[in-house]
């Protein structure tokens, strides 16, 4: 299961490189994975602080952080 999560972890970090700042259930729909996997690889990023989580009308809008 830690390998699942952290190979979806990557997927989010490289559709998030891509499209920028995203809802969190947009990106679930577009990755075509479990929304579970989804959720734990997010919260995996987010504790590393890999990305940033804002809540927004009962969704989240995820970004992904930038070194300056």
């Amino acid at each position: 299961m830690i390998t699942e999560i952290g190979i979806v972890a990557g997927e989010i970090w490289h559709f998030l490189d891509q499209h920028g700042e995203v809802l969190l259930s947009e990106m679930i729909q577009s990755l075509q994975r479990s929304r579970d996997n989804v959720l734990m690889s997010v919260g995996w990023l987010a504790r590393e602080g890999h990305v940033i989580l804002q809540q927004i009308n009962g969704d989240y809008k995820v970004t992904l952080r930038k070194n300056v």
